[in-house]
């Protein structure tokens, strides 16, 4: 795994174009499918304890996402000074509209995603959620004439029912705009891996750092900003600037080397891995129907790699 990722080349310097990928038929191969699975799945295990942070610092939703927001930045700015040294500036400016509207978009995510979790339960959002791969199957298909196949809608149907499994019991309360807007965010998500998918050839990690800033400045008209502690503090450090950010980066690399609906089927192994944290952490046991759904997401993401590696053999 090291090695695979060691070998990702994510700029150029020899001809000093950081933004530049590989061709179409390099990302097409069964090597650069498993190179994206790889990417993929560190992002997503990266980002799995986001939830045990948030419960951890305590804050209200709003306040979170300015400290959220500028720490995205500040780390996202931060990798890519590390990568790209003198050619930052470059690779903020080559991600042109479409990086621009990858971070409208995620940003949109972020707070449709923040606002449905105020309006109703977290059962429906989660499982409303699970409709991005749906979204950036339909999308995919209809922006950039990639088919979807078979085994990928068989996925998106089994996950959807691991997904209502973890939410059985607490599905139904809430409001419907809360749920619209937990739809809006699965539809924003899917749509965000798919304009990074049709832009692969650039390196789309500087529009997620500007985003953080959209994000923080939006939020930060309503957001109370009360004072935090010290150890209120060390988790949003620890949040801010190695949590969020690495797996962002990671989650955006992916989608230059996996189709946008596979991404975003990977995304939901963080429905299932990151309520394993909390209970680790704060004993708050699961219940069966939420292990037997979250082993149905499992099983289903499982076989359909396996599958997909198989259809991408030469």
């Amino acid at each position: 795994a090291v090695r695979w990722v060691s070998n990702i080349k994510i700029w150029s310097r020899a001809s000093k174009e950081p933004i530049r990928g590989g061709s179409a038929d390099v990302v097409d191969s069964q090597s650069s499918h498993v190179k994206g699975l790889i990417i993929v799945t560190f992002g997503v295990l990266i980002v799995t304890p986001d939830t045990l942070l948030i419960r951890l610092i305590g804050l209200d939703p709003w306040s979170l996402l300015v400290w959220r927001g500028l720490l995205q930045a500040l780390g996202l700015t931060a990798i890519l000074l590390i990568y790209f040294k003198g050619y930052t500036l470059g690779a903020f400016r080559a991600i042109g509209r479409k990086g621009i509207g990858a971070a409208v978009i995620f940003s949109l995510s972020s707070f449709f995603f923040l606002y449905a979790l105020d309006q109703t339960s977290v059962a429906n959002v989660l499982i409303l959620l699970a409709t991005a791969p749906f979204f950036a199957a339909l999308f995919a298909w209809f922006l950039l004439g990639e088919p979807v196949p078979l085994r990928t809608w068989l996925a998106i149907l089994a996950t959807l029912v691991g997904v209502a499994l973890l939410g059985v019991g607490s599905f139904g309360a809430g409001t419907w705009i809360g749920d619209l807007a937990a739809l809006g965010g699965a539809a924003t998500l899917g749509l965000k891996f798919v304009v990074i998918r049709g832009a692969r050839r650039v390196n789309m990690i500087p529009a997620m750092a500007i985003s953080g800033l959209m994000i923080a400045a939006a939020a930060s008209l309503v957001a109370p900003m009360p004072p935090v502690g010290p150890t209120q503090l060390g988790y949003i450090l620890i949040m801010g600037l190695l949590v969020i950010p690495l797996g962002i980066a990671l989650l955006t690399l992916g989608p230059r080397y996996l189709p946008a609906p596979e991404v975003s089927l990977l995304l939901l192994l963080e429905t299932v891995l990151g309520p394993l944290w909390v209970w680790l952490a704060l004993d708050e046991v699961p219940t069966v129907y939420a292990m037997a759904g979250g082993a149905v997401v499992i099983a289903a993401l499982a076989l359909h790699s396996v599958y997909a590696l198989r259809a991408a053999r030469p």
